[in-house]
């Protein structure tokens, strides 16, 4: 059995590619229990997303989880689901296409697009391989995750050079390992929020929410949590809200130990109780909707806080297919990519210099067979 996987096939003049890759989490391949105790099996098995010692969590993740929590989940996922299935596939799927299309007017020189999951389809592999066919031999990887977390970015990057140890011509590999400050990004979030508030009006309280992770991950020397205030911090800014406008919270807690602080759970149930009039909730580590934000915030986020005697409550969409946003991508993905594409690329010398290549070549194999 070979080490490595199958080179694509390549001939001398094949005009070669930038390569960009859109990294994300993943998801089921259907709303099922069926679909989803693979997925889950992939997911949970990650040490980047569970640090439970191996042995443990074995017994834990297939005697307990996958016997019990793919039928909870499915259900959940079947709330949310659309004609076009997976709604974090089907927004990933369509800023892909939109981030092409923006690029295609700034640059001239050959690049593509690739969607990749950590987890689940279209897999990492898939994407790499349909890159590498197109003759890319450099590849941008941008993963979808603003704040960097181990849980979601490093683990975005182990998926791609799992791909990369198998890899016998490996391309040039060039990664965005966050932009939770940067100046196209925050302003895509006030775009969104100012959009909503014009139809909805504003808040009693705008509440940033972030996905939760445990908070040994953060006196181990990971940025996220400090990455989320800075970015809540700098949304506000750009919303002119004062400090008692807003607050930050992590949703999504799992298990018994301790998870960065506050919980959105126990937040919403103050405010509640607080007889708040109106909060509004908004959700800036997901560029796309998904089961999370849709299910858990959407829908529990609204019983939790009217429950306890809440007024309004409404969630903001991320940033989906928002104008601001693909341009935003457009411009972060234009600034690692200096001097890897131009807008001054020629076709026709293109074209000829390929010729040359293959004239080259040929001469070269004719004196090897003579």
């Amino acid at each position: 059995m070979a080490y490595y996987n199958p080179e694509p096939k390549y001939e001398h003049g094949d005009q070669l590619k930038v390569g960009i890759l859109l990294a994300n989490l993943g998801t089921p391949d259907a709303p099922t229990a069926q679909a989803l105790r693979p997925y889950l099996r992939q997911f949970l098995s990650d040490t980047r997303v569970v640090e439970i010692p191996k042995a443990i969590w074995w017994f834990i993740l297939n005697g307990i989880i996958l016997v019990i929590r793919p039928k909870k989940s499915a259900e959940k996922y079947a709330q949310v689901w659309t004609k076009e299935g997976s709604p974090l596939l089907a927004h990933a799927q369509k800023q892909s296409q939109l981030l092409c299309e923006l690029l295609g007017q700034k640059i001239q020189s050959p690049f593509a697009v690739e969607l990749g999951m950590s987890y689940g389809n279209p897999s990492m592999q898939s994407a790499i391989a349909k890159l590498r066919t197109q003759h890319c031999d450099r590849i941008l990887v941008m993963p979808l995750y603003p704040q960097y977390a181990a849980s979601s970015t490093a683990s975005a990057m182990d998926a791609v050079f799992r791909v990369l140890l198998k890899t016998r011509n490996q391309p040039a590999i060039r990664s965005i390992r966050n932009y939770h400050d940067h100046p196209a990004y925050i302003a895509a979030l006030a775009a969104t929020v100012r959009d909503h508030w014009q139809s909805h009006g504003k808040p009693s309280k705008l509440v940033i929410s972030f996905h939760g992770v445990p908070k040994v991950h953060l006196t181990s020397g990971d940025p996220y949590h400090c990455q989320c205030h800075k970015t809540g911090r700098l949304l506000a800014e750009a919303l002119d809200l004062a400090k008692d406008e807003y607050m930050v919270a992590f949703q999504s807690r799992f298990g018994k130990q301790e998870w960065l602080k506050p919980y959105l759970a126990s937040t919403l149930a103050a405010l509640g109780q607080a007889k708040t009039k109106r909060i509004d909730v908004i959700c800036p580590g997901f560029s796309s909707d998904c089961l999370e934000t849709l299910e858990e915030i959407a829908i529990e986020g609204q019983h939790i806080f009217q429950s306890n005697g809440g007024g309004e409550y409404y969630y903001i969409p991320a940033l989906n297919e928002n104008q601001a946003w693909i341009e935003a991508m457009a411009t972060i993905t234009l600034e690692n990519l200096s001097g890897w594409v131009t807008a001054d690329w020629d076709e026709v010398r293109a074209q000829k210099q390929a010729e040359m290549t293959q004239l080259r070549a040929l001469a070269i194999s004719q004196i090897t067979h003579n």
